[in-house]
């Protein structure tokens, strides 16, 4: 599969700061791709770098094979952007915002008119069509962000933290809607929350300052850590989780790190075999009723956990 974005060592130095520490990536043509990292690890950098909002200190970037990072804005046309804090006018209505954006990517006055129903359809916001921007939720705010980002029928989506500020029904807007793209664009979006990029995401790099630790397709990292995590449902009748319970699960040798909901625990574990042995018996100890006790393979949380450690 072709690549439609490709840096090679490409580095952005803030004063001693180093951002962006010689990356090197491929992204696959039609792909939902997912660059993660916690806070402050290089997304937004690399972003403004590839959107020629930014320029490198050292290497190149390539967008649907032009270069994106000497100055030349023949590359602009070929991806739609949507920066972290989108801004907008407020006092316009989508349809008048996008017939805006539209004039500036030149769009003949026929194709501007359709592109613009067609994006406010896609997005869902046909019905605020008439609706001041500044009276919108910020779900609504980030799917007019990424009508503007199609209107001109880029290849390639470049989306910093779309979700981020959201709450979980705009998150789940946004992540359908993106979802739905796949194959159509290709997708390259920064996050730092683990589940929309686990959910919608074909293939995964992960960033830790500044440097790229990884790159694969979501199933192949999934699968390529060990099964070393247990599982623990309780019975609700027995109530929450007792904070003894914990401590005294993190006080063995074996455990590497312990979670905990209301009713239930991931255990990972550093010694495996310790953990079979020793685990159940422990539990059994403490009188706990259980409800599911299973072996699962690592969360995309405890990867990336593990990766950027």
């Amino acid at each position: 599969m072709s690549e439609t974005i490709r840096c090679e060592g490409l580095t952005k130095r803030y004063g001693e700061v180093l951002a962006l520490d010689h990356l090197d990536l491929k992204v696959p043509a039609g792909s939902i791709f997912g660059f993660l990292g916690r806070n402050g690890a290089g997304k937004t950098t690399t972003m403004r770098l590839l959107a020629g909002l930014a320029h490198p200190t050292e290497g190149k970037a390539w967008i649907a094979g032009l270069e994106a990072t000497n100055g030349d804005s023949a590359a602009r046309g070929k991806f739609g952007y949507l920066p972290q804090d989108p801004a907008f006018y407020n006092w316009m209505t989508p349809r008048e915002y996008l017939n805006y954006v539209g004039q500036l990517f030149a769009l003949s006055d026929a194709e501007r008119r359709e592109r613009v129903e067609e994006v406010l359809s896609r997005v869902g916001l046909k019905e605020a069509a008439r609706r001041r921007i500044g009276g919108f939720s910020g779900g609504m705010h980030q799917r007019l962000g990424i009508a503007q980002a199609l209107l001109h029928r880029p290849p390639i989506l470049l989306l910093d933290e779309p979700t981020s500020a959201l709450d979980p029904a705009g998150r789940h807007e946004i992540l359908q809607l993106l979802a739905d793209l796949r194959g159509e664009v290709t997708v390259f979006f920064s996050s730092h929350i683990l589940a929309d990029v686990e959910r919608i995401c074909d293939t995964i790099a992960i960033i830790h300052q500044g440097r790229l630790m990884l790159v694969e397709p979501r199933e192949t990292l999934l699968q390529r850590y060990a099964i070393n995590t247990a599982l623990l449902e309780l019975d609700p009748a027995a109530g929450p989780v007792s904070p003894d319970f914990l401590e005294g699960l993190r006080a063995f040798p074996w455990v590497e790190r312990v979670m905990a909901e209301e009713h239930s625990v991931r255990v990972v574990l550093r010694d495996v075999d310790a953990g079979k042995h020793a685990l159940l018996p422990f539990v059994v100890g403490q009188g706990l009723l259980l409800n599911r006790y299973e072996w699962v393979r690592p969360t995309l949380e405890e990867i990336f956990l593990q990766v950027s450690a």
